[in-house]
């Protein structure tokens, strides 16, 4: 209510001064002032009645008294109401509730004052106040002494006289109050002490008015608006009052300056007042020349203190400032002040020691042309501060050009406006010389975010550049993503030893440097894995990607430490590469998944490679998976099955023997490879089941045919894992006992990968096979890397070539030398050589001629089920084991 009322009441006030007004100059009647008047002061009374009582404690009680004032105020005015027939302009009983509001006005200035405990008027305040008393009554008695002289009767000349002196008082209790009130009430004090002018002037016109001139309408104007001000000052005296919330800011002590100001002004007015009615011929009477120098006394004993307060003030700050100098320069930071263009006016600390530049030429430089120009985080902010005057985004850190060149990393740890909040004010920045931990952050930085080995960015650097990359694609520009996995790395670790190794992915890195591009990132994730973020759309990225397949796919030789040069093995090793483009709204890790999909595809169709990521993908996939999920039951619901191969002998003209191969046919996707679902029962650990049900099944269908009277052989694949998890023995010996089948006739098959691991274990596990009397045969012999040493070493009786040897046999004369390396091999080591993949007349010829006994492909029998193997075997046709005339070895 009391936030309505006010301005409400305001309103009011402005709308009675225009009425009033308007009646005096147009003769209205009589009662029309006092009615106006006493409507005012009491609607005025009412609305700092209700501004009290919202407010709490004693927080309302000067403002209770002002309201207290204006009841008093339009009693007054009732009482001349209450007069018919009187000349109000003479006064009378009605100017005595009036005369009372003074003191009570009075109290509300006393009652706005701290608390006795937090009161320090001081005598610098007492004496502001006694100044501006005495210089008001000095100015009252200079225009109003005529006035006095000739007020008729002692009682009119009281009046006349009592106006200007009670008006003086206000003035001077007002300042009073203006000063020792705490800062967050001086505005309701100044408000309060604009009504005690205004007051002053009703009084001046009030006594004007008790003249036969003063009866002209004119003063009785100034008298109603006076009032009214009186009223309206009041009432924003109120509104403007902190009320509780100047407790806390009540024990605060500041300089009186707004009450010496005021002072001096009034006195200065008085003396100026006196000084022109001497000159203009005035006399000048002895009460008035006593007022006048008891005024000049007042004001040079407030100059003396004005002095001794800027002694001490100047005492102040010279000791602020030495300790402040002292403070700067022990500390290691440098200050520097800008003015509000960047200019540097001042500069204190060690400047020379940490900055590199001596204080004279950083004085009058324009500090933004001293960074470093990449840091425009930090001229960005130091601009915004200079020109908005506030240090919002400080500290920061950048780099400053020192004397000699170089540039030193400081830190800006503090900043300040350098006088008040205004825009253009300048600012204060502290300096700090990080150089050296800066160093040590990068260089902390550095082994974060890169590989110790190859000096590429690692997997953590990466993923930063991969989610900088998504958020370009946001905005439309494309990059891709490279997974690159080196093929053949495994067997340089394991045959020419770890130094290798770490040769071939340094070897690596270099390669990937040279043909990456300024702008696209190369990293190592771990072990023979590496990455690259492509700044590029996925034309320009495979084109990459094919040119680093073409680079890394080498063969050389690798010697290990301390071995002349030109020795060590030969190695092959090659690249393979998924490829994916980043997409906006997708994640880092979803984008890295899509590229490793892409690489365990090229990885799936025989390495060395490229492949992006796409459709055909996510469906080739969806079938590796299905393919894992649907294997570890594939034997109880019966989808795998054995099919047999025979070998046939070219001088026996038979078969003597046959190799059981597993099938799988899945209900929905129908045959699957061999070469599909043999590596996933690799990699997931299902090999060891699946052949050990081969063993058996296998075992059991060649008994039976056995038993039927052919003298045959069987020859089963055995993987490497099967070896290494120290199981074969036993399960090659339970499924020959549950089967029956004589030991020597079951020819244990392992690939030439057995080799590459030069363990002991494996060697006495396939030896203890061998003493059981099943033979030994190494599968695929020439595929991978072969040590002659290490064969020399196994128990192997049978060499099984791979089928890519026999392969254009009958028109590569390189191909066919190879082939009789090896049967000379065999032959000289005493072991059988079996040739795979004969499907022509032609190779089988070329076969013979070299002298290779043992021929297995479709030429000699396709794979067939176990209950149709007698009938393939019984009805083998040794013609095409004749073949054409004898041939010349190309």
């Amino acid at each position: 209510m009391a936030d309505r009322a006010a301005p409400a009441v305001q309103v009011l006030l402005a709308v009675l001064g225009v009425v009033t007004v308007a009646g005096l100059l147009t003769g209205a009647p009589a009662w029309l002032v006092p009615a106006a008047l006493g409507t005012a002061s009491a609607a005025s009374a009412a609305a700092l009645a209700r501004c009290a009582a919202r407010m709490p404690g004693r927080a309302g009680r000067p403002w209770w008294a002002l309201s207290a004032a204006g009841a008093l105020l339009a009693l007054g005015q009732a009482l001349a109401l209450a007069s018919p027939g009187r000349d109000l302009a003479t006064g009378g009983v009605e100017d005595l509730p009036t005369l009372l509001g003074v003191p009570v006005a009075v109290g509300a200035a006393v009652l706005l004052l701290p608390p006795r405990s937090h009161r320090r008027l001081g005598t610098r305040v007492l004496l502001d106040g006694v100044v501006v008393t005495v210089a008001v009554a000095l100015l009252g008695c200079v225009l109003l002494g005529d006035l006095v002289a000739r007020t008729g009767g002692p009682g009119s000349g009281l009046i006349a006289a009592g106006h200007p002196l009670v008006g003086a008082l206000l003035c001077g209790i007002g300042l009073v109050t203006l000063t020792a009130v705490p800062e967050a009430r001086r505005r309701a004090a100044g408000w309060l002490l604009a009504a005690f002018v205004a007051m002053s002037l009703v009084a001046v016109g009030g006594a004007l008015g008790r003249t036969s001139a003063g009866t002209a309408p004119g003063w009785g104007v100034v008298v109603v608006l006076g009032w009214l001000a009186v009223l309206a000052a009041g009432l924003r005296a109120a509104r403007a009052d902190a009320g509780a919330h100047a407790v806390a800011d009540a024990g605060r002590r500041t300089l009186p300056l707004r009450g010496g100001v005021l002072a001096h002004g009034a006195a200065t007015a008085a003396l100026l007042a006196v000084a022109g009615g001497t000159v203009a011929g005035r006399p000048l009477p002895a009460a008035e020349a006593a007022a006048t120098f008891v005024l000049v006394l007042l004001t040079s004993a407030r100059t003396l203190y004005w002095a001794r307060d800027a002694a001490a003030l100047t005492r102040r700050l010279e000791r602020t400032e030495g300790w402040f100098r002292a403070l700067v320069h022990s500390g290691d930071a440098v200050t520097l002040v800008l003015d509000g263009s960047g200019r540097v006016t001042s500069a204190t600390g060690p400047v020379a020691e940490r900055l590199g530049v001596a204080e004279e030429d950083l004085i009058g430089r324009v500090l933004p042309g001293l960074l470093h120009p990449g840091d425009r985080d930090l001229l960005d902010r130091v601009s915004a501060a200079l020109r908005d005057g506030t240090p919002d985004g400080l500290p920061a850190a950048g780099r400053l050009r020192a004397a000699d060149g170089t540039w030193r990393d400081v830190e800006v740890s503090g900043a300040a406006p350098a006088a008040g909040r205004r825009s253009g004010d300048g600012l204060v920045l502290h300096l700090r010389d990080v150089t050296e931990r800066r160093a040590g952050q990068r260089e902390l930085e550095r082994l974060a975010y890169t590989d110790s080995l190859t000096g590429l960015p690692n997997r953590a650097r990466f993923m930063a550049a991969l989610d900088g990359a998504l958020t370009q694609a946001s905005r439309g520009r494309r990059s891709c993503v490279l997974l690159l996995d080196l093929d053949g790395f495994k067997a340089v670790n394991d045959v020419a030893g770890h130094d290798a190794g770490d040769r071939l992915l340094c070897e690596v890195a270099d390669s990937l440097r040279a043909e990456a591009r300024a702008g696209d990132l190369v990293a190592r994730l771990g072990g023979d894995e590496f990455a690259l973020v492509v700044d590029a759309g996925p034309d320009e990225a495979l084109a990459l990607a094919e040119r680093l397949v073409a680079r890394l796919d080498r063969t050389q030789r690798y010697a290990a430490p301390g071995d002349p040069e030109g020795a060590g093995p030969v190695l092959r090793t090659s690249a393979s590469v998924g490829v994916t483009e980043v997409v906006a709204g997708a994640d880092a890790s979803a984008t890295v998944r899509e590229a490793d999909l892409a690489l365990r595809t090229v990885k799936a169709q025989g390495k060395n490679g490229v492949r992006a990521s796409g459709e055909a993908l996510v469906e080739e996939s969806a079938r590796r998976s299905r393919l894992a999920r649907d294997l570890p039951a594939a034997i109880e619901r019966g989808q795998l099955r054995v099919v047999y191969q025979p070998v046939a002998g070219v001088a026996e003209r038979r078969v003597l023997g046959v190799e059981a191969l597993v099938r799988w046919d899945h209900p929905v996707l129908g045959p699957v490879p061999p070469e599909e679902f043999i590596g996933l029962a690799e990699e997931d650990g299902l090999i060891v089941p699946l052949q050990r049900w081969v063993l058996q099944t296998a075992t059991a269908e060649h008994a039976r045919l056995v038993e039927q009277g052919r003298d045959l052989k069987l020859g089963v694949n055995i993987s490497v894992r099967h070896l290494q998890a120290r199981c074969l023995v036993e399960d090659v010996t339970r499924a020959l006992q549950r089967s029956g089948l004589p030991t020597h006739l079951l020819m244990v098959e392992v690939t030439e990968s057995v080799l590459m691991d030069d363990d002991e274990r494996l060697l006495a596990e396939l030896a203890e096979l061998s003493a059981l009397g099943c033979i030994v045969s190494l599968d695929d012999f020439g595929k991978g890397y072969s040590s002659l040493a290490y064969l020399a070493r196994l128990p192997v009786q049978v060499l099984k070539m791979d089928r890519g040897f026999v392969s254009g046999i009958d028109t590569d004369p390189r191909g066919a030398a190879l082939v009789g390396s090896v049967v000379d091999l065999g032959r000289t080591l005493g072991m059988d050589v079996v040739a795979e993949g004969v499907e022509t007349r032609e190779q089988m010829a070329v076969l013979t001629a070299l002298g290779c006994r043992f021929l297995q492909g479709w030429l000699i029998g396709r794979p067939v089920p176990g209950p149709a193997l007698p009938a393939l075997v019984d009805a083998f046709d040794p013609a095409p084991l004749d073949g054409p005339v004898p041939v010349a070895v190309p």
